[in-house]
């Protein structure tokens, strides 16, 4: 199927490795040109190089409140236009409730919440009937995650936020859309197996509560998020889709 993606180009944040890169990957590999971020200046320059010559990379933050007109303007300037943008960014500190700090609660709202709030509203002033915004969340959107007691409690109000831009949006013809991981094979979920003092018992216990009883694949997830960001996906809009093998028991 021809997911109509050829030429169409997206922001991508937080997409120098794990569930943005995937996606950034599934997108060229479809056509569409593709803005990278990433904080650190080397990595998102490489990670832009193994794309290829569809892919720019711009060093951001998603905390910072100039990186969404700087990452637009940079889809405008290399590739002349804007078609949608793909929230991303890395999983905020684990612990239990005991364990965060302040400054661990207010770092991750400021690039965790606050700064895909900022880019999505960015994004909704620039874009036509057609754009689509979606946001990378978590299964913990639907319910908590041990551990990870940030993201708990910031997932879940994204997702919301979520839902009610695709209601004001929607009159425009723009979707919003977001996408809830579950165990994926990433980095980052290989690092909150090893905080475990048995990370292959860890991990085959999560995989034995899984119905496909495995991890599921970076580009599993990217094509699922290549998809939703695509006009294949033209009446899909104010969803949450689980990318988790089966994991969520509810419908």
């Amino acid at each position: 199927m021809d997911l109509g993606l050829k030429d169409r180009v997206f922001v991508v944040t937080g997409a120098t490795r794990g569930l943005g890169n995937a996606t950034a990957r599934e997108l060229v590999a479809d056509g569409a040109k593709v803005i990278i971020s990433g904080r650190d200046e080397k990595t998102v320059a490489e990670a832009a190089a193994a794309l290829g010559p569809n892919a720019v990379g711009v060093a951001a933050g998603n905390a910072d409140p100039e990186t969404p007109a700087r990452l637009i303007a940079a889809a405008r300037e290399h590739f002349g236009g804007f078609d949608g943008v793909l929230v991303s960014v890395g999983g905020p500190a684990p612990g239990f409730v005991a364990d965060n700090t302040d400054e661990q609660w207010q770092s991750a709202f400021e690039s965790v919440f606050l700064g895909a709030v900022r880019l999505a509203r960015a994004a909704a002033a620039e874009l036509e009937a057609g754009g689509v915004i979606g946001f990378v969340l978590s299964g913990s959107v639907h319910e908590p995650i041990p551990g990870l007691t940030i993201s708990n409690g910031l997932r879940p109000g994204l997702a919301g936020f979520a839902k009610s831009l695709a209601d004001e949006l929607g009159p425009r013809g723009i979707r919003v859309v977001g996408l809830l991981p579950g165990r994926i094979d990433t980095d980052r979920v290989r690092e909150l197996d090893g905080l475990s003092a048995d990370p292959e018992a860890t991990r085959a216990a999560a995989e034995s509560r899984i119905p496909l009883r495995r991890y599921g694949a970076p580009e599993e997830f990217g094509r699922a998020g290549a998809f939703l960001l695509s006009p294949a996906a033209s009446y899909l809009t104010g969803i949450m889709v689980p990318v988790d093998g089966g994991f969520r028991h509810g419908f």
